[in-house]
């Protein structure tokens, strides 16, 4: 892993909760788009060398409207950056993590992305994802 790339909060209204991390952050968003394969809405904010991403379901079949009827609210991933997506799934999978996706995806923000299942990691969702050349 070389960096966190980016800390994922799930929220009910992107509208609404950009007003506030623009408030919290003193910074406007730099990006917002719809991420088809995640059935997501994002909007990223960059603070030093890592990012805030809100995320906002926008149908009934997002992770993020299960993820908020069962915990409200908050944060929902840390996303962690590396070179070579394929490999580190293997690394990880070697380490006996369960990956959610063991084919990398098209994400958000010019990433492919995978999940590490929370099961695995104490709880807590892990993304990693790797720049699109």
């Amino acid at each position: 892993m070389d960096k966190i790339e980016h800390i994922g909060i799930a929220v009910k209204n992107l509208a609404d909760s950009s007003l506030v991390y623009q408030k919290i952050l003193g910074v406007k968003s730099y990006k917002k788009e719809i991420v088809e394969s995640e059935n997501v809405t994002t909007e990223f904010f960059k603070i030093g060398e890592a990012k805030i991403e809100l995320l906002q379901a926008t149908n009934k079949d997002s992770a993020i409207i299960k993820f908020i009827e069962q915990k409200g609210e908050g944060i929902h991933h840390i996303a962690f950056e590396v070179k070579d997506i394929y490999a580190e799934i293997k690394r990880l999978k070697s380490e006996g993590f369960k990956m959610i996706n063991e084919t990398p995806k098209l994400g958000a923000d010019n990433k492919l992305i995978c999940f590490v299942h929370p099961k695995s990691t104490n709880g807590v969702l892990i993304e990693i994802c790797q720049e699109i050349d």
